[in-house]
């Protein structure tokens, strides 16, 4: 099979820029595998997770099953702790994922350095992958625990950071892609809000004094998550818009 055969193949499967994306990053495309692929795709598989790679912030991630794909979304949450924090923040990446907030930060502040947590252990392994392969491992740290757990760490950090969970289980508005990823990174109960109750409940034992969080929440979220660290004590500081428009951040202080 040439690569124009493949190509043709793979954009009637998934459209042009799946199929240039995959011949683009993928060496080895033999018939059979991009019949596979062409399968994927027809039904909904993400091409990150077919091609197990990412880019986020102008950075290359793995991502596999484990992990929530890097989205365009949780730039703003980047972008805001990057505009406030000059140089050297100690950080604290509360659900890291693939790694790819604290990676980009840590890449984008001069002599920032950080710690992130996960309670997934195929989780923890995409992560300290990704961290070995950007070369950031004298800077950052990756750990198994929860943020639900108060004593997750000892440490007291200048910014805390997250992307948590934040979606109500039976929400219609998810698309087919994130039927893909793992459902503790999506779902959350209470309607969607669980995990903001426990980390405004926590993260207080973590934050240095005029230390900050940011928090990307999920769309229409912007009332209740403001009400719940209001009730837990937190002072809130501003709101950041994504590139749609919507309210996608959240920035608190102590």
């Amino acid at each position: 099979m040439t690569i124009n055969q493949a190509f043709d193949l793979l954009k009637d499967a998934g459209g042009i820029r799946a199929a240039r994306i995959i011949t683009d990053n993928v060496k080895y495309l033999p018939w059979w595998r991009v019949r596979w692929i062409a399968c994927k795709l027809r039904h909904g598989v993400p091409v990150a997770k077919i091609i197990h790679q990412k880019w986020f912030y102008g950075l290359p991630f793995y991502t596999n099953s484990h992990t929530l794909d890097p989205r365009p979304d949780t730039e703003t949450l980047v972008a805001a702790v990057i505009s406030d924090n000059p140089d050297s923040p100690k950080i604290l990446d509360l659900g890291t994922g693939t790694g790819c907030i604290i990676a980009a930060l840590v890449k984008n502040i001069y002599d920032a350095s950080g710690t992130g947590v996960d309670i997934s252990r195929g989780t923890i392994r995409v992560a300290r992958r990704n961290i070995k392969t950007l070369n950031l491992t004298e800077q950052i740290k990756i750990i198994h625990s929860s943020f639900a757990n108060k004593n997750l760490t000892a440490e007291k950090f200048d910014v805390i950071v997250s992307n948590p969970p934040y979606i109500a289980r039976g929400d219609k508005r998810v698309n087919a892609g994130a039927m893909h990823d793992p459902k503790i990174a999506l779902y959350a109960k209470n309607k969607g809000l669980a995990a903001y109750e426990q980390i405004a409940k926590n993260a207080k034992n973590w934050l240095k004094p005029n230390g900050k969080i940011y928090l990307e929440i999920g769309a229409g979220q912007k009332t209740a998550v403001q009400k719940i660290f209001k009730e837990a004590g937190w002072k809130f500081v501003r709101a950041e818009k994504d590139l749609s428009g919507i309210t996608r951040v959240l920035v608190f202080t102590i």
